[in-house]
Order: structure tokens, then C-alpha cells, then sequence
């Protein structure tokens, strides 16, 4: 390997370690090596195999060379340029995964209509496939099948894509009515400082599961004479923790309240998955779901997930950071109520066209256009709360929404440790923001977005956010290392070039 190729490599290597906050001590620790020799790598000082750059890049959770398989890696983006025409909300990637996990209760054939085909899912699909599930993209790829065996494998898990997502702690719940013991991969995903998993115990505990944590493993083990005797409260009013109690309530052969329950987007469609299945859920939309288990589940169903709300506010706010006039189709409405409400308070000049019936016969749907603004700041700080609240996942979006604003605004990042910290980032881009705490930052605008070269930030939302200040900056801009906005988006560069952007995807090495 050449000295300019090892000095690159160990550039995108100290680049990464940095996002995610460690020292070179850690990284040698994650490695079983010594801190010196990560300084050699980082300084392209020491010959470096392809099984070490890959050993790199799972203990940073960061692709820093891709080998064998076609994905991107980098954006280059020119920036300044305004969107124009419509464009399509995909459907939801939180409920997709969801969905992925309740099909292990089905033993029949469940079809998922337009599933997103993004990063998330498919770790979550190398999963199933290890374990003997079968799936299949059918349709020209538009949608996917999924086959259960008579027993899972859970001894072939594939545990690296497992530890690449948190998506996987969902399966405790249906897999508990399925064996007496197994065992699941610590949870990954993005890295927004730690989350434990006690409120999704809190709750299985009722039906019988306990875990023991060790070596990177949870160790799950079901006692079936344990069920729950009161309403379940949940501890947090969490989108994943309602999920897992539904699953567990879903072939509880018995009713089981839940509450304190989210009432969130990717929960409702759960319920409605699962009504196709034959449970009856009452209660949904409210905090308080009544869950009519069936015991044995056998029926082939086909379902179809709504629209991301969560894309669906990352695409508006692409329209106003750039100061374009854009149609955004097939908005879930009710799910993006309160940001709409601020950000016409904040000067937004937005129309919605009457409401149509998502595919799943459910969910309400607009059509949103948005014109270029002058924005002035909010008087109130940015802050989410549990649905019917402002999104959690929505919240990094104002912060380059405000920086277009005139004035300061305050946005109280609560829920999360580090994601905070991330949105001053786009202080590389030109943007005045400042860090009060780990969950408050103060910005003020307005913006002149300058061009910039930097890492992505290892926490989905944030790093789209940087992607959209890029658009909006004069000249060309690099977003390194990718990786996680493809975890949660299907073809964003190429979906936002089809209505005016200019995002070239392309590798180093």
C-alpha cells in the first residue's frame, strides 16, 4: 500500500475516532493494541492490512474502506443551487423495522409494501436471513416477502449486523414466546450517548423474561408461567419500548393493558400490522393501548407502511434552507402538525392540499408546498415532546432552519446525551451556533453558509442536517463517510438531485 494511500487512510481513520469522541487510548483498547500504534496508523506511518481497516471500522461504527460492493461512501456537494419541481415522501423507516420484527410472531407469509431499502433495513434483513428466516424483494424491488422456518437459528446469528442496530433489541419482544432461552448482540445504531435498555425490562419482565448482560450479549431466559396480572405501565413513553410491549402482547393468550404508551407514528402502524394479523388493539393514537392477544399466529398478510414523517420535515426544510419553492406529496399530516404550527409562526409561507387516505387505509396525507421566506426566530425556545409534541427526531432540522432565521433561537435537545453537540457542526459551514450544555444550543441568524470539507456525524439526523446547510452554501462541499444518513434514507443525494440539487457520490479509494 503506497505512503500517500496510508497517510489518506489514516486521515479518515483519526477522523472518525474523533466524531465519536474517543481518545487514541480507546481505539488501541477497542483493537487490542497500544496507543502508539494507532499513532502511527493516523499518521500513515505504519503498513496497515485490510483486516485491520475493517476491524477499524466495526469498533467506530464508520465505513472507512469499502471493498467488494457498490455504495457510497462521500457526497461532493455544489451548493447554492434552488429546488424546484415535487418530490415524493418514502415510507417510514421506523415503522419498517418494526414491522421486520413483528413478522417473527406470524408463522405464515407476510408481504411489506414499499419497504425502504435503506442501511437499517437490511442489517436488520442479514439478521432474519441468519437465523433461517427467508426474504425475498419482490415486485421489481418495490416490496418484500418475508418467510419464517419452523424454528429459528438463533445460535447463527449474524452478530455484526446486529450490533450495527438498535432495531434489534425489538426482537425480545416476539421471540420470547417463541423458545425458553436465546440470546441477542448488545443494540448499536447511531451514537447518541448511552441509552439503557431497563424500561423495555421493566415491561418484558411481566411476561417472564429476564437477562443477564454479559460479554456483549444479552442472555434471555422466559419463565411461560409468568404473565401479566395488572396493566403494564411503561417507565419511559418511548417509541421502541411500546413496540417491544406490544410484541410480547401480541401472542399473550390474554389482554394486556399498556400504559404510558407512545402514540407515536411507527407505533400506530404496529397496531395496524398487527390488527392484520388478527390482535386487536383498541386505543390507538392514545397512551392507553388495550391489546387482545392470539396465541398462535398463522395467516398470510400483506401491509403497507405509511409515509415518513420524519423525511417528509427533512425534505421541507431542504426547501427552506435553500429558499426554494418545492412540493413535497404524500405527507403524514398529523404527525407533523406542531412543527408546521412553528414554522408558520417563524414566517414559513407553506400551502397543503385536503387530505387523502395513505396506502394503509389509515394514516392521513398531504401534499405540502413551501416558498422561500423571511424568516424571523421564534419567541418560544425548540423543544420535543412525546407525540401529539413536536418530534424528537425533527428537532435537529430547526436548527438549520433557525440559522436561516433572523434572530436567536434556542433548541433544547432533551432527550438525547450528545445530539446537541453534533448540530455545531455547521458551525464549519458558517453557522454561529452555541453549545450552552450537552442539550442546549443557542442559534443565531441569519446564515451565510460558507463550503466546507468534513466528517459526517455518527448520529443520523444531524448529519442530514449538515448535508442540507451544504445545499445552501456558495461552491463545493464534502460530507466524508456516509454511512449513517444511508441508515436511514433511500437514495437521498439522488432523490434531492432529481429536483435541483447538485450531490455527487463517489470513493476515495
Amino acid at each position: 500500500m503506497s505512503d500517500d494511500y496510508l497517510v489518506r487512510i489514516g486521515k479518515l481513520i483519526r477522523d472518525a475516532r474523533q466524531h465519536r469522541g474517543w481518545t487514541q487510548s480507546q481505539l488501541a483498547e477497542a483493537l487490542a493494541t497500544s496507543q502508539s500504534a494507532v499513532n502511527r496508523i493516523e499518521r500513515g506511518n505504519q503498513n496497515i492490512s485490510l483486516e485491520m481497516i475493517a476491524r477499524i471500522g466495526e469498533a467506530l461504527d464508520s465505513e472507512i474502506v469499502s471493498l467488494g460492493y457498490a455504495g457510497p461512501m462521500h457526497l461532493r456537494v455544489v451548493g447554492g443551487r434552488r429546488l424546484s419541481g415535487s418530490i415524493d415522501v418514502k415510507t417510514s423507516k421506523n415503522a419498517c423495522v418494526a414491522l421486520l420484527c413483528g413478522s417473527l410472531l406470524n408463522k405464515g407469509r407476510t408481504v411489506l409494501r414499499r419497504v425502504a431499502r435503506i442501511e437499517e433495513v437490511y442489517r436488520l434483513l442479514e439478521v432474519l436471513n441468519s437465523i433461517g428466516v427467508r426474504t425475498r424483494w419482490i415486485n421489481d424491488g418495490t416490496d418484500l416477502e418475508i418467510v419464517p422456518p419452523a424454528r429459528l437459528d438463533m445460535a447463527a446469528i449474524d452478530a455484526d449486523a446486529a450490533r450495527r442496530t438498535r432495531s434489534i433489541i425489538m426482537f425480545l419482544g416476539p421471540l420470547l414466546h417463541r423458545m425458553d432461552q436465546f440470546k441477542l448482540p448488545y443494540a448499536g445504531g447511531c451514537d447518541l450517548g448511552t441509552r439503557t435498555i431497563e424500561p423495555h425490562m421493566i415491561a418484558l419482565r411481566r411476561f417472564g423474561l429476564e437477562i443477564a448482560a454479559t460479554e456483549g450479549l444479552y442472555h434471555a431466559r422466559i419463565d411461560h408461567s409468568v404473565t401479566p396480572d395488572r396493566p403494564i405501565v411503561l417507565t419511559e413513553r418511548g417509541d421502541t419500548v411500546t413496540e417491544n410491549a406490544l410484541l410480547a402482547a401480541a401472542r399473550h393468550d390474554g389482554t394486556t393493558v399498556i400504559r404510558n404508551a407512545s402514540s407515536n407514528y411507527m407505533v400506530q402502524d404496529l397496531c395496524f400490522f398487527l390488527e392484520a394479523l388478527g390482535v386487536r388493539v383498541d386505543g390507538v393514537g392514545t397512551t392507553t393501548l388495550t391489546v387482545h392477544g392470539v396465541p398462535h399466529i398463522d395467516v398470510d398478510v400483506d401491509y403497507s407502511p405509511s409515509e415518513d414523517p420524519v423525511e417528509a420535515m427533512s425534505l421541507l426544510a431542504a426547501a427552506v434552507v435553500t429558499e426554494s419553492e418545492l412540493t413535497i406529496r404524500r405527507v403524514p399530516i398529523e404527525f407533523l402538525e406542531i412543527e408546521l404550527a412553528v414554522l408558520e409562526e417563524m414566517g414559513v409561507d407553506c400551502d397543503r392540499t385536503t387530505e387523502y387516505p395513505a396506502d394503509n387505509g389509515r394514516t392521513r396525507l398531504v401534499d405540502l408546498t413551501v416558498r422561500p421566506s423571511k424568516l424571523e426566530a421564534p419567541i418560544d425556545k425548540i423543544h420535543p415532546m412525546p407525540f401529539p409534541g413536536l418530534n424528537i427526531d425533527n428537532v435537529p432540522f430547526f436548527a438549520a432552519i433557525a440559522a436561516s432565521a433572523q434572530g436567536k433561537t434556542l433548541i433544547h435537545d432533551w432527550v438525547y446525551d450528545n445530539r446537541a453537540i453534533y448540530l455545531t457542526d455547521l458551525n464549519r459551514l458558517g453557522g454561529r451556533l452555541q453549545l450552552l450544555d450537552p442539550h442546549r444550543v443557542l442559534v443565531e441568524g441569519p446564515t451565510r453558509w460558507r463550503a466546507a470539507e468534513m466528517m459526517c456525524p455518527p448520529a443520523l439526523r444531524p448529519a442530514v442536517v449538515v448535508l442540507l446547510a451544504m445545499m445552501a452554501a456558495e461552491g463545493t462541499s464534502v460530507l466524508r463517510n456516509v454511512y449513517v444518513i444511508n441508515r436511514g434514507y433511500e437514495e437521498l443525494a439522488e432523490r434531492l438531485n432529481s429536483v435541483g440539487a447538485q450531490i455527487e457520490i463517489f470513493r476515495d479509494i
